[in-house]
């Protein structure tokens, strides 16, 4: 039964989600039910992809990477799979007429992680950022508004804000990962050797101006998903300030986390404004 293995499949883009990234299932958690199960199955696709280029050490990725692709085409033209997350997200995409330009924007910025270590100057680098992210923000819109295509191309440029912010954010927080497991630095003009207080400010000031647009957008999302995306803002704004507060020297040597319990902190925080109409 062709249902019973979409329900197959559904489960396991939830599961990756769950098993992958707390903050954002718990953020998730806080949309809609009847759009929460898509938003999984994008999660779900977008991080095997990352996974492949990121952590299969000791396997050919471009091999993998190259399958991987193949069998998204032919899921997307087939409406079916029998890899479970390409099957959930091919039912999403479909759903939704998610454009295909936003997926294969996704893929070449993956695709360049298999070889590209350093970002020489700005439109690398802005170009790598929505393919990696943007892009995966503006699917994920698709979905709150129902496909309604005025409403998606008025929100558009904040959902893309949002996107940059949380990969800028991600960047800086892994720094010391990215450098010195997989040799990359994504910051155009920053050495990871030279990296100072003065480089940190730079980045920071940065994502507080892509943070400050993306926030005008969030309130203007709606109501099936303006609390989620409301938490995961305010989660990435603490650790921002994490990041902030923290030396060059810390962020260069490890990883600035949010503990469980601030992040547990930001959304009792974040619901309080949603229920009190704030937002």
């Amino acid at each position: 039964m062709k249902e019973l293995f979409d329900q197959i499949s559904e489960e396991c883009s939830k599961n990756v989600t769950k098993s992958y990234s707390t903050s954002f299932s718990l953020a998730t958690k806080m949309l809609s039910s009847n759009i929460r199960q898509d938003i999984y199955n994008i999660y779900g696709f977008v991080r095997f992809a990352d996974e492949i280029v990121d952590t299969f050490h000791g396997y050919n990725k471009e091999v993998l990477f190259k399958r991987f692709v193949d069998d998204l085409n032919h899921s997307l033209s087939e409406k079916i799979s029998l890899n479970p997350i390409l099957n959930s997200f091919q039912n999403t995409v479909n759903k939704f007429k998610i454009d295909r330009e936003l997926i294969d924007a996704f893929l070449k910025s993956m695709e360049l992680d298999l070889s590209k270590k350093k970002y020489s100057n700005i439109d690398e680098y802005n170009d790598y950022i929505y393919g990696s992210a943007d892009v995966v923000g503006l699917m994920c819109l698709k979905v709150f508004v129902s496909g309604n295509d005025k409403e998606y191309n008025k929100l558009k440029p904040y959902a893309m804000s949002l996107g940059s912010a949380f990969q800028k954010v991600n960047f800086l927080r892994d720094l010391n990962d990215d450098f010195q497991k997989l040799d990359r630095i994504y910051f155009p003009g920053i050495e990871y050797n030279t990296f100072n207080e003065e480089s940190k400010r730079t980045i920071m000031n940065d994502i507080k101006k892509d943070f400050s647009i993306a926030l005008k957008g969030i309130y203007m999302l709606p109501n099936n998903s303006k609390f989620g995306v409301y938490a995961a803002y305010k989660y990435y704004k603490r650790l921002l300030r994490k990041l902030e507060k923290a030396s060059y020297l810390k962020i260069k040597n490890q990883r600035v986390r949010v503990p469980n319990y601030q992040k547990v902190d930001v959304l009792a925080r974040s619901y309080v404004r949603y229920r009190l109409n704030i937002l």
